[in-house]
């Protein structure tokens, strides 16, 4: 490690750039346990400081994938699974993907969630949590989970636990406290070996930072939000930006929740949510609440869920999936696929 240090850490104007091959020894240094802890956080400040560059991001998603344990599923679910890569640094706002996404496997397009406990720098609710509250087994072992999302079109993955390496760095990171290339590395990992890809980013720089690595990866429909918290869901209090990496160039297009009727300014930005509230939220806009307490709620989840119908085919037009995704909440579909898959999950438990 102290060779690859010396050159990324030379300081402001003499650091400079590893090459893919040498991060890759970098990083399985790293996960082979031959790097001390003050040797890998120097690393990661050093590249914080420098900025990692698109090979050395891609270099460290290569050899975490690579120690990943991937998901036993059919090639008929790979080929249609949409992997939605939130922040792992946990939510304060309401997490739409989670209500979008059992909307979505109600419809008949998997949906597959990750994350882990929070972690730095912002120590936000992850959404495990929320799904724990909301019933959801957020601890299956590989085949049980494979099962799960076969039967059930959705599943969730405790990412650590499939990538052991991730949970021997957590006390490293929680002591720098501050973001490195591995917020973005774990977002990555493709444990469902799925083709589509939504994932979110705070700013424009951080997405031209990462859209070039999607080349050298294995998806093939890959759309980056610039959503709420860095997340992959858009507001309704604002317009924003969605991203579509194309075989060369990133395009990009603007959502406007006025356009569909949906703008709401009830939006609180010091709001932060506990686990509870989230899943009465949740719990509420699935029933088909829209009273003014869930009604941003309510706006946001149908605009996210049409947003996604369209953009992964379900749908010729947001409008079009909008209105699917309201009439799925007013036949209350959401809820009895929640409980579907609350069930499935005690049924393939109880069987092995």
């Amino acid at each position: 490690m102290q060779q690859w240090l010396k050159e990324v850490a030379r300081g402001k104007r003499g650091s400079k750039d590893l090459s893919y091959n040498e991060t890759l020894e970098v990083a399985r240094s790293i996960i082979h346990g031959h790097a001390t802890d003050a040797q890998i956080a120097a690393y990661f400040i050093a590249e914080r400081l420098k900025t990692e560059s698109p090979d050395e991001l891609l270099a460290f998603v290569h050899a975490y994938q690579a120690h990943s344990e991937k998901l036993l599923l059919s090639p008929t679910i790979t080929d249609h699974i949409i992997d939605f890569a939130g922040p792992y640094n946990g939510r304060n706002t309401f997490a739409a993907t989670i209500p979008a996404s059992i909307l979505m496997a109600d419809h008949g397009i998997p949906a597959f969630l990750h994350g882990s406990d929070s972690l730095p720098p912002k120590y936000g609710l992850p959404i495990m949590d929320i799904l724990l509250e909301l019933g959801v087994d957020i601890d299956s072992s590989k085949a049980n989970l494979s099962q799960s999302i076969e039967d059930c079109l959705i599943g969730f993955a405790w990412t650590e636990r499939y990538n052991h390496s991730l949970g021997e760095l957590r006390s490293i990171r929680e002591q720098i406290g501050v973001r490195t290339l591995m917020n973005t590395v774990e977002k990555l990992l493709n444990l469902s070996q799925a083709k589509s890809l939504m994932m979110g980013a705070f700013h424009r720089t951080a997405i031209n930072k990462i859209y070039p690595i999607f080349q050298q990866l294995s998806y093939q429909n890959v759309f980056i939000v610039q959503g709420l918290e860095g997340s992959e869901d858009v507001p309704v209090h604002r317009n924003s930006f969605v991203f579509q990496l194309t075989e060369d160039s990133l395009d990009s297009f603007i959502v406007k929740p006025e356009e569909y009727g949906l703008l709401n300014k009830d939006f609180d930005k010091n709001e932060k949510l506990t686990a509870e509230e989230q899943r009465d939220i949740t719990l509420a806009v699935l029933s088909g609440d829209k009273s003014p307490t869930y009604r941003y709620y309510y706006n946001q989840v149908v605009f996210n869920t049409g947003i996604r119908y369209y953009l992964f085919g379900a749908t010729k037009t947001i409008e079009e999936g909008i209105d699917v995704a309201k009439e799925q909440i007013q036949k209350q579909s959401g809820l009895r696929m929640l409980e579907k898959w609350k069930q499935r999950q005690l049924l393939i438990k109880d069987a092995n």
